[in-house]
């Protein structure tokens, strides 16, 4: 298994975004996993019991991008060591890429914002209103407008 599959912080991304996949399948997001370890190693790492700090069953794809194109295409390779930073990528159902976060190695992703922000893509998509500050589904929008935006801005 490869040390870049052995860290600390990816199985726990990699569960969380697993164990989380049905919220997203439910506003029809589908999630992919990708690493430029080998599908060798993947097999291996699914295999391994989470408490040992596996995988162990997976509800979303795990890519192998073992000549590291995917890395370099998205802009998270990093070159000198070969291996990649934490990259999230949101593209919506127009192949239009909505969103980028880049983390540095040891922190990891939150799930809870993905699902934010998509949600809140989906929301603007829709209604053509615009989504302020910590929006969460429910909250109120703003009318894109100078003068139908003071309806937003009056009730701060």
């Amino acid at each position: 298994m490869s040390v870049f599959t052995i860290t600390f912080v990816c199985p726990t991304e990699i569960i969380a975004f697993s164990e989380r996949s049905g919220d997203f399948t439910k506003i029809n997001v589908q999630l992919l996993a990708c690493s430029t370890d080998s599908k060798f190693s993947h097999f291996e790492w699914i295999n391994k019991p989470r408490k040992e700090g596996g995988l162990g069953e997976m509800k979303i794809p795990v890519l192998s991008d073992r000549n590291m194109k995917i890395a370099r295409d998205y802009g998270v390779l990093k070159e000198d060591e070969g291996i990649a930073y934490r990259g999230l990528f949101i593209i919506d159902p127009k192949g239009i890429l909505r969103q980028i976060t880049i983390n540095d190695l040891p922190v990891g992703r939150s799930v809870d914002e993905t699902l934010r922000l998509v949600q809140a893509f989906q929301y603007t998509d829709k209604h053509g209103e615009v989504c302020p500050a910590n929006w969460k589904p429910g909250s109120d929008t703003i009318k894109p407008d100078p003068n139908k935006s003071k309806e937003y801005f009056g009730k701060q």
